[in-house]
Parts: structure tokens; sequence; C-alpha cells
């Protein structure tokens, strides 16, 4: 057994795909998008999309920039989501009359009533899961606990100079 420790993996142990936690969740976020794609397609969404109109309809109208913060997501990858919502008739752009450099996002009335509709796709995700209520709270709580680990360790690697 070479020095090995029953129980302990081995270096060669460490690079199997099936021992590696990125992939697991890389894994289930490509099921969960197939998931939403069935579950969003009768609201003509995709699933960036529907999370934007999740953020607006809890916050309401929002800055491009805090819409980012919210999902993650820089303005590059970020405004062309707003441009399709937009041709969409669910959100409107606008300058912001206190700061031109900013631009405001709302919802229009189209995008306000599309929530109600919206009401059915997270009860149809949890039994896609086939998780009850309280393993799903207790994933996310896992999950965005892991969240905060990782950036904070982003946070406090060095910058590489090169």
């Amino acid at each position: 057994m070479s020095g090995q420790i029953p129980g302990e993996l081995s270096a060669e142990d460490f690079l199997r795909l099936d021992r590696q936690i990125c992939f697991s969740l890389h894994a289930a976020s490509r099921a969960f998008n197939g998931v939403y794609r069935v579950v969003l397609k009768e609201l003509e969404l995709t699933y960036p999309q529907y999370l934007v109109m999740l953020v607006l309809w809890e916050h309401g109208e929002l800055p491009v920039k805090k819409l980012g913060e919210h999902l993650r997501l820089d303005s590059g990858t970020l405004s062309p989501l707003l441009k399709r919502l937009e041709a969409a008739g669910l959100v409107r752009r606008e300058r912001s009359t206190r700061d031109e450099r900013s631009v405001e996002v709302r919802l229009t009335h189209e995008g306000t009533t599309l929530r109600e509709r919206a009401l059915a796709v997270p009860r149809r995700i949890v039994a896609a899961t086939g998780f009850d209520i309280d393993e799903i709270r207790e994933l996310r709580t896992r999950l965005d606990r892991l969240t905060a680990t990782l950036d904070s360790a982003v946070l406090d690697e060095p910058a590489d100079h090169a």
C-alpha cells in the first residue's frame, strides 16, 4: 500500500474526474439548466433571463451595475441579456436622470404580469430535484457558504506580478 493510510486518497485518486467537487457542481448546474430550459419554455425565457427577471421582481427598478452585482455578472454579459428582454417587451432601459453614466432597468407592464405565470416555476424545480424543502435549504446554505469561502480564497491570493 506504499505508506498510504487506509481511507485516505492517493495522489493519483485526487486527479480522478469523479473526485472533483468542481465537476460535480458543473454537472449539477448543467442538469439544472436542462430542467429550467423545459420549465421556462412556456414563459419564453432562458435561464439567465429568468434570473434577471427574478431580481427585478424582487427589487424593482435598478441600475445595470447593481443588477450585475446581484447576479454576479459583468456588464458585457448582462447587456445582451437586457437587450433581448427589452426586445421581448419585458424591460426598459433608460439613462438615469440623476447620473447620465448610469442606465436604469425597470419592468414593463408585460414584465410585471409575467411574474404571475412564473410563480409555478420554483415548485416545478423543487419537484424535479427529488429533495424536500429542508434538504434544499440545507444545500443552498452550504453552497452559499462554499461560495463565500471561495470568494475569500480568491481575495486572499497574492496578485501575480509578472
